[in-house]
């Protein structure tokens, strides 16, 4: 990112015509609380919405939501302090916004399926003003996302993008709080887009965000599907509930059209949803199989001296489409072909989004390269992996380009799905050469308990642990352990932070990023570049 980060409060429109209440109130069926008169309600403007009580800006309508730990509306005077105009909640809500005098609280039984159409009406259904794509999988998501970011841009002249990384719009940017803003927040980015003539919109999708009805009320002109792994599950139970969250995007009510990578069996059953809901969907295929599908990868080729991957791209009507991906392996030509795919759809022409393709490298803690193999110094990488299907695709992804040794720096969350830490270690010990086990984001865990969860795993497939090293006290002392160890000729990945700014330990967020600590740990062994 070019410029230093912003606070997200930079992202709001700076010419937005008010919207009345009393529209408001006809339009979503708001209900006056006891103590709210229709006085309270005339003559009120509203210029905006939010849903959190540190983010109000004067003139804004607060609704209050209903929160797996405490109730939004808690914070409500706090909101009415800051200048919000009205506060919109349910009936548990407006009793704990009971003494608000002179201030509406109107209420609907569900706020949080209301916050996202109530956001777009007041900000004036900016979507409808932009080519609007969204991306949802497990993995892949922020490569793919900003893959079509790089090829809206070149056919429209600009992008919003709002995702896992970064919450940007024309020259400002900032770092997002999670994959999928709160529908407020994407509203007013969106109206801010249209605002300074950005013509597109690439967002990621996460699935806590399609459940909890943060895209409610917009309809996307594109969305894609990536792929399905194992994560989440603290949260969705099973695989089939995960898939189900993710389908409830491919429905006329969230999508015009839909591209679907069908390379797992997960893809192929959400094609056949979509397609049953009314979906027009395009089924792609990246990796050799007998999937019925609309478009097909073939001669996926490495490129040892660029790390990159070429590619063909078949499609309907005999179209052969050549094609380059900047980042190494077969699971980012999936990504590379699932955002050319989309873009198409989307309108761009093909030779522009092959050329805008190309281009785009180095996304932020995805195959980014930290330092490039040039006889003196090994390759160096930051990679988001921090699922066992995500290890396997990242290290299968860097071996054809690896003449020596690979490296592998990576451990696993706290506080999350404790099954999958035996099977990232063990993922690690087959496909690796050398592993350096350490902490990710312990939150309020015992870190080494996690670390002998994931080491327990190395163990299924080397015993002895032969070339193995866990690294206890810091996980930048284990990242530069990684470089110590990469000869010219060798790979070290760090996997399972990638773009992520903090370390999780014992509630407390430390400022900390893998890329800058492998840079100095690679500039202390070989010198500057």
């Amino acid at each position: 990112m070019s410029n230093a980060y912003e606070s997200a409060a930079a992202l709001r429109p700076h010419h937005l015509e008010p919207t009345d209440l009393r529209q408001l109130v006809r339009s979503f069926s708001l209900v006056p609380a006891p103590g709210t008169s229709q006085e309270d309600v005339d003559g009120v403007m509203v210029t905006g919405v939010s849903v959190d009580s540190g983010d109000v800006a004067p003139g804004e309508l607060f609704v209050g939501l209903p929160g797996f730990k405490v109730h939004g509306a808690s914070f409500a005077a706090q909101a009415v302090g800051a200048g919000a105009v009205a506060v919109v909640t349910d009936s548990q809500g407006a009793h704990l916004a009971a003494d608000l005098p002179g201030t509406p609280v109107l209420v609907h039984e569900d706020p949080r399926a209301l916050v996202g159409p109530l956001s777009q009406e007041v900000y004036h259904h900016p979507a409808e003003h932009l080519t609007a794509t969204a991306v949802t999988g497990t993995n892949g998501k922020t490569t793919t996302s900003y893959f079509l970011d790089a090829m809206l841009a070149a056919h429209l002249g600009g992008c919003m993008v709002a995702g896992t990384v970064e919450l940007r719009v024309g020259g400002t940017s900032v770092e997002s709080p999670r994959t999928t803003v709160e529908a407020p927040v994407l509203a007013r980015m969106m109206a801010l887009a249209v605002e300074e003539g950005v013509g597109a919109a690439s967002l990621e999708a996460s699935s806590h965000a399609i459940v909890l009805h943060r895209l409610d009320g917009v309809i996307f002109d594109v969305v894609g599907f990536t792929n399905l792994q194992r994560d989440h599950l603290d949260f969705h139970k099973t695989m089939e509930g995960y898939l189900e969250a993710k389908s409830r995007l491919f429905t006329p009510d969230h999508a015009r059209s839909a591209v679907v990578c069908v390379d797992d069996r997960w893809g192929a059953s959400l094609a056949r949803t979509a397609s049953a809901a009314g979906l027009e969907v395009e089924r792609v295929r990246a990796y050799p199989g007998d999937a019925e599908c609309d478009w097909w990868v073939s001669d996926a080729a490495v490129s040892l001296a660029e790390a990159a991957t070429t590619f063909t791209l078949h499609g309907p009507g005999a179209q052969e489409i050549s094609a380059s991906c900047p980042l190494p392996g077969l699971v980012n030509v999936q990504n590379a072909a699932l955002a050319l795919v989309m873009a198409i759809r989307a309108g761009v022409p093909a030779p522009t989004a092959v050329a805008a393709l190309a281009g785009a490298h180095n996304i932020p803690g995805r195959m980014q390269r930290v330092s490039q193999r040039d006889g003196t110094r090994g390759l160096c990488i930051v990679d988001f992996a921090h699922t066992p299907d995500a290890m396997e695709l990242a290290l299968e992804a860097v071996r054809p380009i690896t003449p020596g040794r690979l490296i592998v720096v990576f451990g696993s969350d706290g506080d999350r799905d404790q099954g999958k830490r035996p099977m990232l270690g063990e993922v690690a010990a087959r496909l690796a050469d050398v592993l350096v086990v350490t902490d990710e984001n312990p939150r309020s865990e015992d870190p080494q308990t996690i670390r002998d969860a994931v080491l327990a795993g190395v163990r299924r497939v080397r015993p002895d642990l032969a070339d193995v090293e866990e690294v206890t006290t810091w996980r930048g002392d284990a990242v530069r352990r990684g470089v110590e160890l990469c000869g010219p000729d060798d790979t070290v990945i760090v996997t399972g932070k990638g773009h992520e700014p903090f370390l999780e330990v014992a509630d407390q967020f430390i400022r900390y990023n893998d890329a800058p600590v492998m840079r100095e740990a690679v500039e202390a062994k070989w010198g500057q570049a």
